[in-house]
């Protein structure tokens, strides 16, 4: 029987952590990184109570922050196949916004 060669998974680069985005928009506005981490702790601060009151958040040019409501259900047990209830449960997506997509993908 042949080897089934699998296909190797795209090496990916790691995410910008929050200290490298801190710096370089320190370096791109000629700001100390201490305010740009304020002003980002700040503008989370928003997104998040703004998104729990209303039920969404705009970040413009990037995306918006909704919840969802998922109605209760019926599943299967993936091992016995036996029925199972599964709760109805709020549930938080992010919602990519055409601009960024274009700029990211292309068009």
């Amino acid at each position: 029987m042949a080897d089934a060669k699998k296909p190797k998974a795209a090496k990916s680069a790691k995410p910008m952590t929050k200290a490298q985005l801190t710096q370089a928009l320190a370096d791109a506005l000629s700001l100390p990184k201490k305010t740009i981490a304020q002003a980002f702790d700040e503008i989370l601060k928003v997104a998040y109570r703004e998104a729990k009151k209303d039920g969404g958040f705009v970040f413009p040019g990037l995306g918006k922050m909704v919840i969802t409501k998922s109605k209760a259900r019926v599943g299967r047990h993936p091992q016995t196949g036996e029925p199972i209830k599964i709760a109805a449960k709020r549930r938080l997506k992010f919602r990519i916004a055409k601009p960024a997509k274009d700029a990211i993908l292309g068009k």
